[in-house]
């Protein structure tokens, strides 16, 4: 079987109804950062870009949208670092152990400013919104996946209920196209 990330695995699990968000822990043993999440994630996908934080072992990350309104940072924030400071999404994360924590958008004009980036397999707490897709599929051989191994892994997400784009789902670059001919 091949192996995408560590919460899909198993199977997508479905949200639970209600849930209103929980904490996010970096993987720090001692003095961890946390950060409190107050609202359901949406947009919940697998991503195999460059720029996304893994866990050990993935060929994805799993990253979720959240409103940035509802991101605090309750523990730990002197810890934390912008990984790239010239791409768009500004990455989050813990100079000691590395985990990346959120990222956001301060660019006002892009059509996702307002929301911030998270990865929800580091809560304790079961019943954020399931992965519903895989982004950015292709992207997975520029960090060392072989391109004979695509087929598989396609096949996987598939099989995951997990449907592979090389970019993001339809209706997020739709989302995208309508905010760039709203604004032109």
């Amino acid at each position: 079987m091949v192996s995408i990330h560590p919460a899909v695995d198993g199977g997508v699990k479905p949200a639970k109804d209600g849930f209103s968000g929980g904490t996010l822990t970096c993987a720090c043993t001692d003095n961890p950062v946390v950060v409190e999440i107050s609202s359901q994630s949406a947009h919940n996908h697998v991503c195999g870009c460059s720029k996304c934080w893994k866990p050990d072992q993935a060929l994805f990350s799993q990253v979720a949208v959240v409103p940035r309104d509802s991101l605090n940072v309750v523990r730990g924030t002197e810890k934390l670092a912008i990984v790239d400071a010239d791409a768009a999404i500004q990455r989050h994360a813990c100079t000691q152990c590395g985990t990346h924590m959120y990222g956001r958008i301060e660019n006002q004009a892009h059509p996702f400013h307002g929301l911030d980036f998270v990865h929800t397999e580091l809560s304790d707490e079961q019943g954020w919104a399931p992965a519903e897709f895989a982004a950015f599929v292709s992207s997975i051989i520029e960090t060392g996946t072989d391109p004979k191994d695509m087929e598989a892994i396609r096949g996987r997400l598939r099989e995951l209920g997990l449907p592979p784009y090389d970019c993001l789902s339809p209706a997020l670059m739709d989302v995208i196209a309508a905010h760039t001919a709203a604004h032109a």
